[in-house]
């Protein structure tokens, strides 16, 4: 039985270019599907969060035209209900990366908020990548990576291939032009070669112990390709 750290946002909002707070959170689908292949495959799941407080999820990702139609927000929401391990978080400043096999960052806009600039969380990714184990980031998580910093203060994930919430997918959720910065840019920015598939559509993308996807659809095809590298 292998042990998988969660790592998963503390932010209850995404602050937008106007200066309002947008309500949001972790996007349930993105924590619950890979909790799912995870548990049902035998491993233990560990979840933090900065400050190791109880993390929010965005409500709008348990309606039920984000979730095909009312079958698949019930669903969502029963696992929700199941993922014990949300309502009694570590505190993410005290992780031993040592004791895990494998971290797993879901999004949401809140990593937007916190883990983009998270020296904590930064550490962490910047030694799961040195370490070889295996790491999954979807949709607004690699936000996180942006906080990845060397030594020399270049990005650590400067290089690598990856994928994230798109610049298009943003637009058309209707945050673009709202937006203080758009995550693809941002990643671009850092020297990530930035890979794109179609809007919504399951895309992953795996550079060595890096697995990224880009949208929610990605998070449970990541877990999959993740589990296959944790043995």
């Amino acid at each position: 039985m292998a042990k998988i750290l969660f790592v998963v946002t503390g932010a209850d909002h995404w602050t937008l270019a106007d200066g309002t707070a947008h309500p949001t959170g972790f996007w349930a689908e993105e924590a619950v599907a890979p909790y799912q292949v995870f548990t049902g495959a035998g491993h233990e799941v560990v979840v933090a969060t900065p400050g190791g407080v109880v993390p929010t999820v965005d409500r709008g990702s348990l309606a039920p035209e984000f979730n095909g139609g009312q079958e698949g927000a019930d669903q969502v929401a029963a696992g929700l209900e199941e993922f014990e391990e949300l309502r009694r978080p570590v505190t993410l400043e005290d992780v031993d990366l040592d004791a895990y096999d494998a971290a797993f960052y879901p999004g949401g806009h809140g990593p937007m908020e916190d883990l983009a600039v998270d020296p904590a969380s930064g550490r962490l990714l910047a030694g799961a990548l040195a370490s070889g184990k295996p790491l999954g980031v979807v949709c607004h998580a690699p936000a996180a990576l942006l906080a990845a910093t060397g030594p020399d203060g270049t990005n650590v994930f400067a290089g690598y291939r990856l994928t994230g919430f798109t610049n298009a997918e943003e637009a058309q959720a209707g945050f673009a032009e709202k937006a203080r910065w758009l995550l693809q840019d941002r990643l671009v920015e850092i020297g990530a070669d930035f890979q794109e598939g179609e809007p919504w559509a399951p895309f992953v993308i795996t550079d060595r112990n890096l697995v990224t996807g880009q949208n929610p659809a990605s998070a449970q095809p990541l877990a999959e390709e993740l589990l296959k590298r944790i043995g």
